[in-house]
């Protein structure tokens, strides 16, 4: 699968390439001329819908990858805000419990079809759970790094699925640009955040939306709003639209809206300063934990895809995030505050005229959160530095 820079337009067949020379992610690249002329007529699961992508999909194995997707479409009128008319995508129904489970289940049937059995992932969260999971059902060998100030309770949900689980010492924003190296070395496929492959499956979410839209009576939504952490699922949203727009079976793209938390926003905070480039923060303590990341590896390409779309990156404080969290459980939907953001988002986009009166907008609910799975467990435990030593031979299991 050839892989494409946003950015510099640099083109690859290294299928174990991340990022491009210029610095940028790379993600697969897409051929709109194969693109369907007409949208499904029915979404049971991502796979569904991943030919509007315009990329080869690879042979999808039997068991957890096929359930990845298809999740509904909400109206829910109860959330509407302002004057904007709301929906939800509560990706929380995926077999995990969060959006991860797409770009998992890509991964790894893209790995398997490559006859590649060794994965990891840099995670605290949801991502590490699903990678976990998808290993433990593919009979898959794996590694999930993890910050070494991880709550116990989450290090507990992602143990439940064995795999090997490290905590690392030191700093957990070059974690990622160190999994890639050691990964390499080692023959170890990591499905970080911005990998092309979870890149490709992520976007199916924002295909989901839009064909279901489309199958409601024609149109599509005025604006997609979607929390951002790592920029990864923000990247394949704007892939999808990009890709469809230039296919011409979507019109125009909508606004592409996406939030952080105030204790942490290096990406809106460039945006809101009007820098092409994100920098990063010190990050502060916030209860949307899952998307705190204060120095995020597509950073670039999330702000890029709101100005291209004429949306925006906003920042949200706490309280509200807890309000719009408990505006989401009196609708029946029990969002983590990740999620919540979104709902949050909305008055604020319509303040500043992102939104206006009567828009139709899709809120993207990522995740439904970790629940209890038990007591706390151990974890071997290594500095940054000596991250290469997993790998060491007989280090396998």
């Amino acid at each position: 699968m050839t892989r494409v820079c946003w950015a510099c337009g640099a083109r690859t067949d290294d299928d174990s390439r991340v990022r491009c020379d210029c610095g940028e992610p790379l993600w697969l690249e897409t051929d709109p001329d194969s693109v369907p002329d007409s949208w499904p007529t029915s979404v049971e699961s991502m796979w569904d819908v991943l030919p509007l992508l315009g990329v080869p999909a690879p042979d999808v194995p039997a068991g957890l990858p096929t359930a990845a997707g298809g999740t509904p479409l909400l109206r829910t009128d109860s959330l509407d805000t302002e004057g904007v008319r709301v929906h939800v995508k509560p990706e929380g129904l995926n077999p995990t419990g969060s959006f991860k489970d797409r770009g998992t289940a890509f991964g790894v049937a893209a790995a398997l079809e490559r006859g590649e059995h060794r994965i990891g992932t840099v995670s605290h969260g949801n991502m590490a759970e699903s990678v976990a999971a998808h290993a433990a059902a593919a009979d898959m060998d794996c590694t999930v790094l993890v910050p070494a100030d991880i709550a116990d309770q989450r290090l507990a949900a992602i143990a439940r699925y064995s795999p090997r689980l490290v905590r690392v010492d030191g700093d957990y924003g070059r974690l990622y640009y160190e999994s890639l190296a050691v990964g390499q070395d080692a023959g170890v496929r990591f499905l970080n955040s911005d990998a092309p492959w979870r890149v490709a499956g992520q976007a199916t979410t924002a295909l989901e939306i839009l064909t279901q839209f489309a199958n409601r009576g024609g149109g599509s939504p005025d604006a997609l709003v979607l929390p951002v952490s790592s920029g990864g699922h923000a990247s394949g949203t704007w892939q999808a639209v990009r890709t469809l727009t230039e296919a011409g079976l979507l019109e125009a793209a909508p606004k592409l809206c996406f939030v952080q938390a105030a204790a942490c926003a290096p990406i809106a905070a460039a945006f809101a300063r009007g820098d092409d480039t994100v920098t990063a923060v010190e990050g502060g303590e916030t209860i949307a934990y899952s998307i705190a990341n204060a120095d995020p590896p597509s950073g670039g390409r999330a702000l890029a895809a709101a100005r291209a779309t004429g949306g925006a990156v906003v920042a949200v404080e706490d309280p509200a995030i807890e309000r719009a969290g408990k505006r989401f459980a009196a609708a029946g939907l029990a969002v983590e505050p990740a999620s919540a953001t979104t709902l949050a988002a909305v008055e604020r986009l319509r303040e500043d005229g992102v939104l206006d009166d009567g828009d139709e907008v899709a809120l993207v609910a990522t995740g439904r959160g970790f629940g209890d799975a038990g007591a706390a467990v151990d974890a071997d435990r290594v500095d940054l530095s000596a991250l290469g030593s997993l790998f060491d031979a007989g280090a396998s299991r």
